[in-house]
């Protein structure tokens, strides 16, 4: 069964470029992206992986680690590796799973039969602390993913996580958002002190509450 938002999301064992992981150890308390290329040696993988290490910073100040996965082995990641950091000028120091077996590909249903019987499709998942899956966006083989939008759904998940609130369609980070139904507007008014613009009685606005006055 494939898996659903809101599912916990399975642990596993696997090799990796950078040696064996246990999937939860290596995500520890924080949030993490598993995602998947279809193959090695292909050049919108490589520059999907490049923009990926470019952005280390960004995942690593938003308590997030990164996890890449492929159906090819291990002697193909290295070699590919090198080619990353050359091509994109970038050093890749985030692991890769070789998944020759096709076990976690598996397991999180990263194989779509009528795309290809063999490789991965461009999966990825953002996994919260609980280890539930918070989103799930599956890309075809021929179309590189946007990060900067990667970017943007875990900066609305974790404010969402941490602040009770929602963002709006095309939301960008630093504009206001939306304060959850759950939340009636008395409340919002003293939960969010930079102040509450109600539109409709469902529809309230907030600045960003992460963000300096």
């Amino acid at each position: 069964m494939s898996l659903r938002l809101g599912d916990i999301a399975p642990n596993f064992k696997a090799h990796t470029s950078m040696g064996d992981i246990d999937f939860y150890e290596y995500l520890g308390d924080g949030w993490g992206i598993l995602f998947s290329h279809p193959a090695d040696y292909t050049p919108v993988c490589t520059t999907e992986l490049g923009r990926t290490a470019a952005l280390q910073e960004q995942f690593h100040q938003r308590n997030t680690k990164v996890l890449a996965l492929s159906v090819d082995g291990l002697d193909r990641h290295a070699g590919w590796v090198n080619d990353i950091n050359e091509t994109q000028h970038v050093r890749v120091d985030f692991p890769i799973i070789a998944d020759p077996e096709r076990s976690v590909s598996n397991l999180y249903d990263m194989i779509h039969p009528n795309a290809s019987e063999n490789f991965t499709v461009r999966s990825l998942f953002i996994i919260g602390p609980d280890k539930k899956v918070k989103l799930m966006i599956t890309y075809p083989a021929s179309t590189g993913r946007n990060f900067h939008e990667v970017l943007r759904v875990l900066d609305s998940l974790q404010l969402t996580a941490n602040y009770s609130v929602a963002t709006p369609a095309d939301w960008k980070y630093g504009e206001d958002v939306i304060v959850v139904p759950a939340v009636s507007t008395a409340d919002a008014i003293k939960k969010f002190p930079k102040g509450v613009k109600v539109i409709k009685p469902y529809l309230r606005y907030t600045p960003q509450p992460n963000l300096p006055e």
